[in-house]
């Protein structure tokens, strides 16, 4: 270019300058992750060196973009504002999409009127992907997802089988850990407080909770018994509910894995209704390690799933699918750990 230039600067010479292939310069203007540090720092400064900005309703046309994300919950926002889970994947969202073009649209879904407007949204393609948190069996929408081909990422699954690419937490392991921490301090009538049943999360964790008393054995009074679950809701007032439940049934339970920290702090507020004290006659698990579990009294031992980052993750995930529009769904499990508090 002889050091000089005239005009307005071109994708093709933003490439020519960084070394780099036209896809890459794309692929780094459009946010995709998958375009390597090194890659990604030579274009960025071939821009800066050029002046080079992207025509942004030109590129918008061309790709048939929106440069809109919709973040959708079908949930009341009751349980938005409630539950400590929901601001935490958001503000991992956030903080993924913060360094690109995509603007966040928040959606909450609580009634099939409202289902079918959004339906009648992603057919007119007002978005360029979907984030879809609190992951139901029944619900519709990863399926009008597939059928329009629009690029989406669950929080969670809804079965071993899911086609739709998700982020989850190893809900499993997570819980088959804090029931035999559990076990292993000496407890010998484990109840567990379950999520809904249409949710493969709470089956996940019921699951975990299942193989750990099974694999205790003659280290229990009993094995797996149902008259030691009882169903809630993920939400403090579903704890209380199943941990009155679990008193009538079995007042002589020593142990409680709750599969949520909001239920576990339900179940804390009834055992001591009850006269009942935490750890010393029934200790206390929760999942989660939201702020909940490290306010409450005793502070309560928890399963960390990294929520935050889940929420980062799926951003990710789903600008990799925006970006290259391949047909190939990922399915990304993180790790979870126990959190050893005082309420056990």
């Amino acid at each position: 270019m002889n050091g000089r230039h005239s005009g307005r600067p071109t994708l093709e010479e933003v490439a020519l300058r960084a070394g780099v292939g036209r896809g890459t310069v794309s692929r780094v203007i459009n946010g995709s992750p998958r375009v390597s540090d090194r890659a990604k720092a030579a274009v960025e400064a071939a821009i800066a060196e050029l002046g080079y900005v992207p025509n942004r309703a030109a590129r918008a046309l061309a790709g048939n973009r929106t440069d809109a994300i919709a973040l959708v919950i079908p949930e009341p926002e009751t349980r938005l504002f409630a539950e400590p889970y929901f601001s935490d994947i958001i503000r991992g969202i956030g903080a993924e999409l913060a360094d690109t073009d995509m603007q966040l649209l928040l959606t909450l879904i609580r009634t099939p009127k409202e289902r079918a407007r959004f339906a009648q949204y992603l057919a007119a393609h007002r978005v360029d992907g979907v984030l879809l948190v609190s992951v139901h069996e029944d619900d519709p929408l990863p399926d009008l997802l597939e059928q329009l081909e629009m690029p989406a990422v669950l929080n969670g699954r809804r079965s071993d089988l899911e086609s739709v690419s998700y982020v989850d937490a190893d809900n499993v392991g997570g819980a088959r850990a804090a029931v035999a921490h559990l076990i292993a301090r000496g407890r010998r009538q484990v109840a567990t407080i379950t999520g809904p049943p249409d949710m493969y999360v709470a089956r996940s964790r019921l699951d975990g909770y299942r193989q750990a008393v099974e694999a205790a054995g003659s280290g229990l009074e009993t094995g797996f018994d149902t008259a030691l679950v009882a169903r809630g809701d993920f939400t403090e007032e579903g704890g209380r509910r199943a941990m009155r439940e679990l008193l009538v049934r079995r007042p002589g339970i020593d142990a409680v894995f709750a599969a949520s920290d909001l239920m576990a702090a339900g179940a804390r507020a009834v055992l001591r209704e009850t006269g009942r004290r935490v750890p010393d006659d029934v200790a206390l698990i929760g999942f989660e390690d939201s702020a909940i579990a490290r306010h409450m009294d005793p502070a309560l031992t928890s399963v960390r799933q990294p929520t935050e980052e889940m929420g980062r993750t799926m951003a990710r995930v789903l600008l990799e699918e925006i970006a290259e529009r391949e047909s190939v769904r990922r399915h990304v499990v993180l790790a979870t750990e126990l959190v050893q508090r005082d309420s056990v």
